[in-house]
C-alpha cells in the first residue's frame, strides 16, 4: 500500500480516537506494525506529534468562539485584577492551569515513555483495559451536576494531573480526563468541553516543538506530501468526532466506549501475537 493511503487511513484513526475515549496512541502505534506498514516517516513520531496538527485544528475550527471569549476574559482579569462576576474570567486561569502538570510530565518523561511503548507494545492492551476500569468506575461515582463555567481550581489539579497520565498508550487523553471530570461532578458534555479546551495548548505546544525540528532538518528526511495527506485526514475526521461526542455525551454514558476499549484489549493483544 501507498505510503499517502496509510497516511490517510492513519490520519482519520487518529483524528477519531484522538476525541473518542478510546486512545489514538493505542492505535497509532498498534495498527501499523500489525498490518506490517513499515515506511519510516508513518512510524515516527514526527509524524504522530504532526497528526495532532491536524487535530488542533480541528479544536480550533470548533472552539474558536469560545477561544476568543475566553482570552478576552483573561485580558479583562490581568487588566482590571479580580475575577468579579464573570465565570469566563476565572474559568481561564483554571484551564490555564489544569495545562501546567501535563507539559511538565511531558518534558521530563515523553521521551522515556515514547521509547518504552514502541518496543513494549505487549503491554497496551492491558492499559486499555486498565483505561476502561477507570472510566467505568468514574461514571459510577460522579455526580454529573456542575456545568463548565462552575469548574475551579480543583477541576484544574485533578483533570491536570490526569491529563498527564494520556501520555502512557493506551490510557486516552480524552479519556482519562473525562473520567476525571466526571469525579469532580461535571456533567459530562462539560466534561468533554473541558478536555477539549484544555488539551488545545498542549498539543500545539508539542507540534510546534516537532516543527522546529523539521524546520532545523533534526526529524530526517521528509516527504511532505505524504504528512499533508495525514494531517489533513485527521484534522476532518477529528471534526467529525468532536461533533459526535459533545451531541452524544448530552444524552448518553460513555458505556459503548468502555466496551469497545474491552474488545479492542483483546483484539490487538490477539494481533501483536501472532504479528510476533
Amino acid at each position: 500500500m501507498e505510503p499517502i493511503v496509510q497516511a490517510i487511513i492513519i490520519g482519520m484513526v487518529q483524528g477519531f480516537t484522538e476525541f473518542l475515549p478510546v486512545s489514538s496512541s493505542a492505535h497509532l502505534i498498534v495498527l501499523p506494525r500489525v498490518l506490517g506498514w513499515d515506511d519510516q516517516l508513518i512510524n515516527s513520531s514526527t509524524f504522530v506529534v504532526m497528526l495532532h496538527m491536524g487535530t488542533l485544528t480541528a479544536l480550533l475550527v470548533v472552539f474558536w468562539r469560545e477561544l476568543i471569549v475566553l482570552a478576552r476574559a483573561f485580558v479583562a482579569l490581568l487588566r482590571e485584577r479580580t475575577f468579579g462576576s464573570d465565570p469566563d474570567r476565572r474559568l481561564s486561569v483554571v484551564l490555564l492551569l489544569s495545562v501546567i502538570p501535563a507539559a511538565l510530565f511531558g518534558l521530563f518523561f515523553e521521551d522515556w515513555i515514547e521509547g518504552f511503548f514502541y518496543d513494549a507494545v505487549i503491554i497496551i492492551p492491558l492499559i486499555l483495559a486498565v483505561g476502561a476500569a477507570m472510566l467505568w468506575l468514574a461514571e459510577r461515582i460522579g455526580t454529573r451536576t456542575r456545568d463548565l463555567r462552575q469548574a475551579d481550581y480543583g477541576d484544574a489539579a485533578v483533570i491536570g494531573v490526569a491529563q498527564a497520565l494520556a501520555l502512557f498508550p493506551g490510557i486516552s487523553r480524552s479519556g482519562i480526563t473525562l473520567a476525571a471530570g466526571f469525579v469532580r461532578g461535571l456533567k459530562r458534555d462539560a466534561a468533554a468541553r473541558f478536555a477539549f479546551l484544555m488539551g488545545i495548548p498542549i498539543i500545539a505546544g508539542a507540534g510546534l516543538w516537532k516543527g522546529r525540528e523539521i524546520v532545523n532538518g533534526e526529524a530526517g528526511d521528509i516527504d511532505f506530501v505524504v504528512l499533508a495527506a495525514g494531517v489533513v485526514s485527521a484534522a476532518i475526521s477529528g471534526w467529525l468526532a468532536i461533533g459526535f461526542m459533545l451531541r452524544y455525551l448530552r444524552h448518553h454514558s460513555t458505556g459503548i466506549f468502555i466496551a469497545y476499549r474491552l474488545v479492542a484489549a483483546v483484539v490487538f493483544l490477539v494481533l501483536i501475537v501472532a504479528s510476533g
